[in-house]
């Protein structure tokens, strides 16, 4: 499978990365950088019945597909953050591979029986590395709930599953203030606290589009 690296990119894209892990971020953000002598791994979540069937992408912006002209629509995000050991310890070289619904809810997967609509700009999953420091980063559209049975919603969430040297875990990313956080058994079954899942939405520094937002969520591996 081909991997888009970090390295990749622009110098002026690193920076300005650095400056939002390491920077003018609130205090929570800095101590999720600064760390701890031990981390809490990063609980499990189910692989789901969507992951991509067809190589993922090899792209840090998922609100463009090449060859055309459009945007994915939806709230424009930021993600990124770094993959550790327990440890604190950067982990080089992860694989990174991210999947997710639409802003509608629905998968680019012929499985996904949701009668939402299909976004035409938008395939919905990447593949890349972390750089040497354990960074990551990707431009994508914050993904709205769906159905997942006759009395129950799933929250938003992007898939990650993140293979390092020794370890590979499979995990998703919810975001704060999600009505179906409190109703869903897998985040509130995640071993060590669905705190570790859930992420806020900040305010994009300086460099980014004035109407993005910013997520920051490290991936705890055991040994890395």
């Amino acid at each position: 499978m081909a991997v888009y690296s970090i390295d990749q990119l622009s110098r002026r894209d690193i920076v300005r990365m650095s400056a939002v892990l390491a920077g003018s971020t609130p205090a929570w953000v800095a101590q999720s950088i600064a760390g701890a002598a031990t981390r809490p791994r990063t609980p499990d979540q189910i692989l789901g019945p969507f992951y991509p069937l067809k190589e993922m992408t090899k792209t840090v912006d998922l609100t463009k597909v090449p060859g055309r002209n459009g945007r994915a629509a939806g709230q424009v995000l930021n993600v990124m953050g770094r993959v550790l050991n327990i440890s604190g310890d950067p982990v080089r070289g992860a694989m990174v591979e991210i999947w997710q619904a639409n802003s509608h809810g629905r998968y680019t997967h012929p499985s996904d029986a949701n009668p939402a609509p299909l976004d035409p700009n938008f395939d919905g999953s990447a593949v890349l590395t972390s750089d040497a420091e354990g960074r990551y980063r990707f431009t994508t559209i914050k993904p709205a709930g769906y159905p997942a049975g006759p009395d129950r919603m799933r929250p938003a969430h992007i898939h990650f599953q993140v293979s390092g040297r020794q370890n590979r875990l499979v995990t998703q990313m919810y975001f704060e203030n999600d009505p179906n956080n409190e109703t869903d058994p897998f985040l509130n079954s995640a071993a060590g606290g669905k705190q570790l899942l859930i992420t806020k939405l900040l305010d994009p520094s300086p460099d980014f589009e004035p109407q993005s937002k910013t997520v920051i969520f490290d991936v705890v591996l055991i040994d890395g």
